[in-house]
């Protein structure tokens, strides 16, 4: 039972995770269909010489009837007419321009249909193992050659089937051809090529509509990963528990450094006594209402308490206000709007108590029950 687990876990049944297709789609691998890109472009040539033929037929025809014009001089120098036919040669490809920049973005947009744009440079690179004939013998005779033989033979039966039935279908009109003037017989002749080769070509839309879904199913199947790699990718992906581990400790450190160093900037430290310290800042011309910059429990609250004792920040115990404080309101975000009125009796005998230290009078008495709202007070525990 353990080795047929053990066999399961090593065979390519999982589909590809997108890690997987993310890292084979940066080396290039993708699915592509040729015989898309070869069907986009030649049903592009057909329209583009439907709508371009009456201008093209006439530049070209202009470019032969100058080019059999001669001078009687030209016929004797053979510089000469070999600039003329460089200038001619120039002049019908200027007249096909059009056509070329047409075919070309069709061929580099006609895959992108598939998978979409991708430049690899890793594609670039050049694999040396194939040129290992060994493992060419074997490509030849494996399954996906296999299959683009009966790919070519399909194409070869449909392309040839049709275009044989179009032959037999317009026989009788090429044979015409003959007996009519020679500048009809040429337009017709143009109408006869058009209308084949239109048909031919759509012929092949049943070739791409069966090679690019295999072709998708082929890539799909190439990149397949057994459980165990997925288990390694996904335990990669996860990092190790000790580093994560470890990581969040000194996370935890650098958190805790930095809410110590904010403990100066605080206007009062509400405290359990022992278990619980919140440290509260509040700035009237700034804030909206008071944002804890540091709490703690047990001794994170000890350690509060003596650096606000080292800063001479007031300290004052309010067991279920700091509870409140301490369970309610997140670190360095405001206190709940429910607790702002407990917050406000604090905070008034604070400055209060600045006041007294800065100008004297009476001494004010510090609050001795500071109500928090009902569901505020966590569970009490004993205070040392």
């Amino acid at each position: 039972m353990a080795d047929s687990n053990s066999d399961s876990g090593l065979e390519r049944t999982e589909p590809a995770t997108p890690r997987r297709l993310e890292k084979a789609r940066e080396e290039g691998q993708v699915a592509r269909s040729q015989e898309l890109t070869t069907f986009a472009i030649l049903i592009t040539a057909a329209g583009a010489m439907m709508f371009m033929a009456d201008g093209l037929m006439v530049k070209l025809t202009d470019i032969m009837r100058g080019g059999m014009q001669m001078e009687r001089d030209l016929a004797f120098r053979t510089d000469l007419m070999l600039n003329r036919l460089y200038e001619l040669a120039f002049e019908g490809l200027v007249a096909l321009i059009p056509l070329f920049i047409t075919l070309i973005i069709v061929a580099f947009s006609a895959p992108m249909l598939v998978s979409g744009w991708l430049f690899s440079s890793k594609a670039l690179i050049p694999k040396f193992g194939r040129l290992n004939p060994i493992k060419g013998l074997a490509r030849i005779f494996s399954i996906p050659s296999l299959i683009e033989f009966v790919k070519a033979v399909g194409k070869t039966l449909i392309v040839g089937g049709v275009a044989a039935i179009l032959i037999w279908h317009n026989r009788e009109d090429v044979m015409a051809l003959i007996a009519i003037p020679i500048i009809s017989g040429i337009a017709r002749a143009g109408e006869l090529i058009e209308l084949s080769f239109i048909m031919i070509v759509g012929a092949m839309i049943l070739i791409v509509a069966i090679d690019v879904p295999f072709q998708l199913w082929k890539h799909a199947k190439e990149l397949r990963m057994t459980k165990e790699e997925i288990r390694k990718e996904s335990k990669e992906s996860e990092g190790d528990p000790l580093v994560k581990g470890r990581i969040r400790m000194l996370q935890r450190e650098a958190a805790r450094r930095r809410m110590m160093s904010e403990i100066p900037k605080a206007d009062v430290i509400v405290t359990n006594p022992t278990h619980y310290a919140v440290a509260l800042r509040y700035k009237g011309d700034s804030m909206r209402a008071p944002i804890v910059v540091a709490k703690g429990v047990h001794l994170l609250a000890a350690r509060i308490r003596e650096l606000a004792e080292e800063h001479r920040i007031p300290i004052l115990e309010a067991p279920p206000l700091a509870r409140a404080l301490y369970h309610y309101a997140e670190l360095e975000s405001e206190i709940p709007e429910k607790l702002y009125t407990a917050v406000a009796e604090v905070l008034a005998y604070v400055f209060q108590l600045k006041r007294y230290q800065e100008y004297g009078g009476d001494m004010p008495h510090p609050p001795t029950d500071v109500p928090v709202p009902d569901g505020f007070d966590k569970a009490k525990v004993n205070d040392d």
